[in-house]
């Protein structure tokens, strides 16, 4: 008897662990349709004349120990300090020893950790460093509450922001309407206009006011000044502890796991081992179809991007972590006109990352942090300056050595948030790239003349938006519930600007329904709405 089939839209994280997930707990056979060429979706590696990117940044740290469990199990620790770290002789905890279970063996390994020089799957163990640049000057990420900071920021305006949030704790905005009433109620207006409202607004094109709190809940709730505060004193007066994962906010992390050779190594290794196991990951894949028949999804349409011939395909399960808006173009005339009216509302925040080698950066190490080529310590400077358009730096020297052709030069991403069809996105390749060096020389970062080489990478539907008709979601989400075997998982499939770690146990959470005959999907939307779902499960 033929194994029944799912067909899993999209090869990012959430469609790539479904696909695991499938193969190590159920006898269903994952299809995994990729309408590009990569595989990650937005956690891919790019890579230029042997550098390689990271499209945002993405740390592996999360509060899911089952999650950090399943990274380890496909990228296991490094067994020794990576290059960066040897050369400048900085103390890294690495594995002795490291078990695995391979997918489909249903057996454990165990086997000497492999060294980062000669292993090229391997997860490395980072430093943690984002900082602020506001008014020409750098202040911590998170905010710390020490004497530079309150230095940089003047005795007006640090009482000022020590006023205002007193203010905000004794008499709150009782109804949370906007982002920026959640914003205010959790660190003060001063605070708030000071580090949080034009960086916010440059994200997503409009003002804190049009944006539901809505946001604030998915994107930082667990965030507060009191935890900020009790974690920097934890960290001082333990400096050698190392904390629980579960009890640390993502945005207080210290260090972090990060693939060798970037994000899109780790599932590029996962699909790797699902073809190995029995699956099919097909790129170039478009789903352009879905057929829907008696309250199920028989099968869909799919286009060869390399041929333009479409064919069709049966399944016993769908799992789509496709925009929802395509979702339901593909289902033709079935949606209702109310649920094809919402879908098109909604909204997406588009994004471009312009890399840069260079000679050096102008702004040096005056931290007490050892870096290669006394380059800044960051992962990434979030730039928080009125004059620029320019998001946020990342710095790829710093999140892994192995990402840079040649370890002399510098190599950087400019990161831009935009809409398709903008004066942004608009602007040609090299037109971008000499406006995005031109602002970075204003602010003080490079000097022209050490610019090298550039390349530029749009990527779209990056952030899902809680705006336009994501208010009415839940029509959509009615009409999609009654189809028995279509799972939605994912950022983009749920319409929910989830984190890597959250899209991946979507996707767990689908699987384990699908395992136990369960067609009721609540508990996949449910991820990620309580901050203590992750314990919880």
């Amino acid at each position: 008897m033929p194994r029944p089939v799912a067909i899993i839209v999209g090869a990012g994280p959430a469609g790539l662990t479904a696909a695991y997930e499938l193969l190590d707990h159920t006898e269903v056979k994952p299809v995994v349709l990729e309408m590009s060429a990569y595989l990650g979706g937005i956690s891919r590696t790019a890579v230029y004349k042997g550098n390689r990117f990271d499209i945002g940044g993405h740390r592996f740290f999360s509060r899911s120990q089952r999650v950090m469990r399943w990274w380890l199990n496909v990228l296991p620790p490094q067994g020794a300090p990576a290059l960066d770290d040897r050369l400048l002789g900085r103390r890294v905890e690495v594995a002795g020893t490291v078990t695995q279970r391979p997918l489909g063996t249903g057996q454990t390994v165990t086997r000497p950790a492999p060294d980062p020089d000669r292993e090229d799957t391997v997860m490395l163990r980072r430093d943690r460093v984002s900082r602020i640049l506001h008014g020409g000057q750098f202040f911590d990420y998170p905010l710390s509450l020490n004497s530079r900071t309150l230095t940089d920021l003047g005795l007006g305006r640090s009482a000022r922001i020590g006023l205002s949030y007193a203010r905000a704790r004794v008499r709150p905005i009782r109804r949370e309407r906007s982002l920026e009433d959640f914003l205010v109620n959790r660190f003060g207006r001063e605070l708030y206009a000071t580090f949080f409202r034009d960086y916010t607004e440059k994200v997503w094109g409009i003002s804190c006011r049009e944006i539901p709190a809505a946001w604030g809940a998915q994107r930082i709730k667990g965030i507060s000044i009191n935890k900020a505060i009790g974690h920097a004193l934890r960290r001082r007066l333990r400096p050698d502890e190392t904390p629980d994962a579960r009890d640390v906010e993502p945005s207080l992390i210290d260090s972090f796991l990060y693939p060798k050779y970037g994000p899109g190594q780790m599932w590029e290794e996962v699909a790797r081992q699902v073809g190995e196991a029995g699956g099919e990951v097909l790129t170039h894949r478009e789903v352009v179809g879905v057929q829907v028949d008696g309250g199920r999804v028989t099968g869909v349409t799919i286009r060869n991007a390399r041929t333009g011939r479409t064919s069709r395909r049966r399944a016993a399960h769908v799992i789509s972590t496709m925009p929802i808006r395509h979702l339901i173009r593909a289902m033709g005339s079935d949606p209702p006109d109310e649920v094809r009216k919402v879908a098109e509302g909604l909204v997406y925040r588009d994004f471009v990352t312009v890399g840069l080698l260079l000679r050096r950066l102008k702004i040096r190490n005056e931290t007490s942090i050892r870096t290669m080529n006394d380059l800044p310590p960051d992962n990434w400077i979030y730039v928080q300056e009125r004059g620029v358009k320019l998001g946020r730096l990342q710095i790829f020297n710093n999140w892994s050595p192995y990402l840079v052709a040649d370890p002399e030069r510098t190599w950087v991403g400019l990161e831009y948030f935009c809409n398709v069809g903008d004066e942004l996105w608009s602007k040609p390749e090299d037109e971008f790239a000499r406006f995005a060096v031109r602002e970075l020389a204003s602010i003080g970062i490079v000097d022209p003349g050490d610019v090298l080489d550039q390349v530029v990478l749009k990527v779209p539907k990056t952030y899902p938006a809680y705006f336009g008709t994501y208010d009415r979601l839940d029509i959509v989400r009615r009409y999609l519930d009654r189809l028995s075997n279509l799972t939605l998982i994912g950022r983009n499939g749920l319409h929910r600007y989830n984190n890597q770690d959250h899209s991946m146990m979507t996707a767990m959470v689908a699987v384990e329904n699908i395992a136990a005959g369960v067609t009721d999907n609540d508990n996949v939307w449910s991820v990620n709405t309580d901050a203590e779902y992750h314990e919880e499960r």
